[in-house]
């Protein structure tokens, strides 16, 4: 069996949670899952861990799952008051949001200092090959 990440397990376990509680939605307009494997199916679907699914599938199911944790929209969120799955969310600060900035403009001007490192370097080889002529007198 596949390794699930701890953000999966976590995921599955808020499904099974809802579920237990009679939270967990059928789909658009449906009623509540009464099923324990259908609940299964959904935790394994919304985590992005299913057999079912091809990788691109998974990985679209895991983004739309994570914005819905975000956003707070999950059934257990909606009834237990919580903003985020998980202990505490992380908080954004103006340290972080300068660090972002900063991050993209270093990340610019080293690609400029690559890009000259590699064209000195062909500079400097082809000069290296090309063989020196002596100038003859007679």
């Amino acid at each position: 069996m596949a390794r699930t990440t701890r953000r999966q397990r976590k995921t599955t376990g808020r499904v099974m949670h809802e579920y237990k509680h009679g939270e967990l939605d059928r789909g658009r307009g449906g009623g509540k899952v009464k099923s324990r494997k259908q609940a299964i199916a959904i935790a394994l679907s919304e985590a992005g861990v299913s057999n079912r699914q091809s990788p691109k599938q998974k990985r679209k199911a895991r983004a739309r799952t994570t914005k819905k944790e975000a956003r707070g929209a999950t059934g257990q969120q909606e009834r237990e008051g919580r903003k985020a799955v998980g202990a505490r969310p992380r908080r954004k600060t103006a340290k972080s949001a300068s660090r972002k900035t900063t991050r993209k403009a270093t990340r610019k001007t080293s690609r400029k200092k690559a890009s000259r490192k590699t064209t000195r370097k062909t500079t400097r080889k082809s000069a290296k090959r090309a063989p020196r002529r002596k100038s003859r007198t007679s």
